[in-house]
């Protein structure tokens, strides 16, 4: 696995630099077509620009895309078994520290990771992937997440994204000047002779850098993300030995409801599925591999090995993901069988399982009293059953159950 993530390391680091020597080159072609003296200028200031957002991503990257999501943390009492889970995997993973968990109120099912190392990193997962996946999916997800952690893919994820947007947004505003001006960006006047057809080759290159520039670094950070999901998917099948459990997750979330109302575009490339795209859609514009074909892979596997995961890539996309060096050290997995409910002895009898439809309803009980819990609610339960929830500055000392009429005192931190 260490050659794996060094592999991983040596990849991302090419490819960050490529897009750094990008964006300074659009800073300087820029800078030149405003005036030829300017270049050097553009230059320090691009280089400037990508260190400050470099900077910004490494140490608050994950806070950045935790708020944008409206993501709010969860501690173990909020959901015993997620973070049952987490800590399963963790000890899987071979991390050095569980990561902290948050949860999204979105009913779309998905999950992403954040974090600039294993000892900062954080798994998000949304009320929607809680709601409609079962314990081994939710590890499945959980799995492959964790992974992205392990193979140290997050940060570099993080700083490309960013990195990404930074480029098109110097694109974009180079244009739209260009444009507003009639093509004499900062009010430059037309000049004669040689310095005039100078700045005109300038421009051209500017705009071609500008429409390029971002066309380019988008396929940069494509090829950052589409190989990392492959990795990902082989080493959550081996924490959890049971390479099902993401498969099926997978296809319900790329099933799920509502994904092509996605709009954040910017997280979309972090989520284990991207919303709004289809279970078997791919381009060249695609920052994941086709789901269609994730599942295959994962549901043609015989073990649950990096060695069986190469196997069943092979077989059903015709080459190779794992690095030969990281097979040769690979040991053999088995697949254990699927995690179940089991009857509970109550007074010397067994109570049957829980239905599916049972489950279900329980899951999307509990997703949703974590959402209202999260948020500040506080929960009365009532002799006669009744669950009552008190928004957080009731402003009442008492509040009366609708179904019975009994009164019952406000916790303090709701009143």
């Amino acid at each position: 696995m260490w050659e794996l993530i060094a592999a991983n390391k040596r990849r991302s680091v090419i490819l960050l630099s490529v897009m750094a020597v990008l964006m300074i080159g659009i800073g300087a072609v820029i800078a030149g077509a405003v005036t030829p003296e300017a270049w050097p200028l553009g230059i320090a200031i691009a280089s400037l620009l990508w260190l400050v957002m470099a900077l910004t991503s490494y140490y608050g990257g994950d806070g950045i895309f935790l708020a944008s999501v409206g993501a709010k943390e969860i501690q173990k009492h909020h959901h015993p078994t997620l973070f049952n889970i987490v800590e399963e995997m963790t000890i899987a993973a071979g991390l050095s520290k569980m990561p902290r968990i948050y949860i999204v109120d979105d009913r779309r099912p998905n999950a992403f990771a954040v974090g600039r190392d294993p000892e900062h990193a954080s798994v998000c997962v949304t009320a929607g992937l809680l709601a409609r996946l079962n314990r081994d999916e939710v590890q499945g997800v959980i799995a492959h997440e964790l992974a992205h952690i392990h193979n140290r893919d997050i940060l570099y994820v993080m700083i490309a994204s960013v990195m990404v947007g930074v480029i098109a947004l110097m694109s974009h505003v180079f244009l739209r000047a260009t444009w507003y001006s009639g093509g004499r960006v900062g009010g430059s006047r037309r000049r004669s002779g040689g310095d005039g057809q100078a700045q005109m080759i300038l421009m051209l290159a500017a705009l071609l850098f500008a429409i390029l520039g971002p066309i380019t670094a988008h396929l940069l950070y494509f090829a950052l993300s589409r190989r990392r999901e492959y990795l990902a998917d082989a080493c959550g099948a081996m924490y959890t030995r049971y390479p099902e459990g993401l498969a099926s997750a997978l296809e319900k979330i790329a099933a799920g409801p509502g994904l092509a109302a996605h709009k954040n575009k910017v997280m979309a490339p972090m989520y284990i599925v991207n919303p709004g795209v289809a279970l078997g859609a791919v381009g060249l514009f695609s920052t994941h591999p086709p789901t269609k074909e994730r599942i295959g892979i994962l549901r043609s596997m015989g073990g649950a090995s990096l060695a069986d995961y190469e196997a069943a890539f092979h077989q059903v996309a015709g080459k190779s993901v794992i690095p030969a060096r990281s097979l040769q050290t690979a040991r053999p997995v088995g697949v254990r069988p699927p995690w179940e409910d089991q009857g509970v002895v109550d007074a010397g009898a067994v109570k049957a399982p829980p239905t599916p439809m049972q489950k279900q309803k329980t899951r999307q009980r509990q997703a949703a009293n974590l959402l209202w819990e999260v948020n500040g609610y506080a929960f009365i339960d009532c002799l006669c059953g009744a669950k009552l929830k008190v928004p957080p500055g009731f402003g009442a000392p008492r509040v009366t159950c609708p179904r019975c009429n009994r009164v019952h005192d406000v916790p303090a931190k709701s009143s």
